[in-house]
């Protein structure tokens, strides 16, 4: 079966119910949705972040209001995933889209510094941790939602559709960066205009919010999978009980993938200024490369049913070992990297630095759900996607010595080496999961 034989043959979801349907939409636009809340400071906020914490904020300020979402992220997961697997999954999800609007429309009316001054960046902060749970409580059971409605033969095809869309959040966020900053002008958008780009994500998730109460529900194997009084499940299972070697090996797997995007994604927006490229360029660059990147992802989940997913992680993640470090020195690390044509180079080259690691993401939707159980899947699905984000979050305090003793460049280029490495490794130590493992696997075997 090929990419355009699915497309004939009615797109993503021809063979489900209405409310398998309307899951698998919520679950591709949800997370849509959470992923333009996730990544909001890091395009939207950037530009405006000195008018509003104050002109001694510098860019560990803004390192800190990223990882304080990146660190919420796994508390919720944790808190939300076992919810899921108690009261359901369309529950959990519109408690979290709930939670997620309030948390980005009170970072919309926070009062910059002339008001709070040090308790504006306190508040800031405090307001993305607790976001960030909730944006993590949405993946963590809508996706699993949308996984266990999805026939096997499309579950890798629906699983790149979902996580494409975080490059496409990520785009629509720098474009409109872009159109904000030339319409408003810098000192307008750093006062007010920031915060229209908050306002129209808060008001987003409450779209989706009503959207799951009206017309989703839980998949049959969910149904018929209720955890019975006296099983023993949950996080401690998942953690060190039954399920702990395979989830160990998956958070590995995605600990790697977290190094590579923490580098391509956040690291490269920090360092593209260094080349004399304005803020505005930057929006520009980074959006560039979030369309690639969705374009490429958005087909790899799919690829993955073809191939098998451990051939597709041990290959692809290999691939981005050798491929990532060689572009990042092409568009960073060379002496003149700095001089003409700095801006035509970033352009083309942040764009392959990203497809070249990133879309690795575009199976993980239906891979970390076809390993786990239905009655721990959802913990289990969102503690190891995002647990595993904490050791690269917390590159903001081991980066900068390594930087210090190794210089610019080496350092970043080494973990992005490491995180493919590590991707292949995981994934070549885990199940085959064939093509035809993948087709005779219901999500209800276990």
């Amino acid at each position: 079966m090929t990419l355009p034989s699915v497309r004939r043959r009615g797109g993503l979801v021809p063979e489900l119910s209405p409310d398998g349907r309307s899951a698998v939409r919520g679950g591709v636009w949800g997370n849509y949705v959470d992923q333009v809340n996730i990544f909001l400071p890091v395009t939207a906020l950037a530009p405006a972040l000195p008018a509003l914490a104050g002109p001694h904020a510098t860019a560990t300020t803004a390192a800190l209001v990223i990882m304080a979402t990146l660190i919420g992220r796994p508390v919720g997961a944790m808190v939300f995933g076992q919810v899921a697997d108690r009261i359901g999954r369309t529950r959990t999800t519109k408690i979290a889209l709930a939670g997620t609007a309030a948390c980005t429309l009170g970072i919309a009316a926070v009062p910059d510094w002339h008001m709070l001054g040090a308790a504006t960046i306190g508040l800031l902060i405090a307001l993305r941790f607790v976001g960030g749970a909730f944006l993590a409580g949405e993946y963590t059971s809508a996706i699993p939602l949308a996984m266990e409605w999805s026939t096997p033969r499309r579950r890798g095809l629906v699983s790149g559709r979902i996580m494409a869309m975080a490059p496409w959040a990520q785009a629509t966020i720098a474009f409109v960066t872009v159109a904000l900053l030339a319409l408003l002008g810098p000192d307008a958008y750093a006062a007010w205009g920031w915060r229209v780009s908050f306002v129209a994500g808060g008001l987003a998730s409450l779209v989706m919010l009503v959207f799951y109460a009206r017309r989703v529900a839980d998949a049959p194997v969910f149904v018929r999978r209720r955890r019975t009084p006296g099983e023993a499940v949950g996080l401690a299972d998942v953690l060190a009980g039954r399920w702990a070697g395979p989830f160990w090996r998956v958070f590995g797997l995605m600990t790697g993938l977290w190094f590579c995007t923490n580098m391509v994604v956040i690291v490269v927006a920090q360092r593209l200024p260094g080349l004399g490229i304005t803020p505005l360029e930057v929006s520009l660059v980074l959006g560039v490369a979030s369309v690639a990147q969705a374009l490429v992802m958005a087909r790899t989940g799919h690829l993955s049913t073809l191939t098998g997913r451990r051939r597709f992680f041990v290959v692809v993640g290999t691939l981005a070992a050798a491929a990532a470090p060689a572009l990042w020195w092409g568009v960073l690390g060379r002496p003149d990297a700095a001089g003409p044509g700095a801006l035509g180079v970033a352009l083309v080259g942040v764009a392959a630095l990203q497809v070249s690691t990133v879309t690795l993401y575009g199976p993980i939707g239906a891979y970390l759900n076809e390993i786990f159980p239905t009655r721990v899947r959802a913990t289990a699905y969102g503690t190891a996607y995002s647990l595993s984000i904490v050791g690269p979050a917390l590159y903001p305090f081991y980066l900068p010595p390594l930087v210090d003793r190794f210089g610019p460049d080496l350092p970043v280029m080494a973990l992005l080496a490491l995180g493919g490495l590590m991707v292949a490794g995981c994934a070549a130590a885990g199940p085959a999961m064939t093509p035809t493992d993948i087709e005779r696997n219901t999500l209800d075997a276990h």
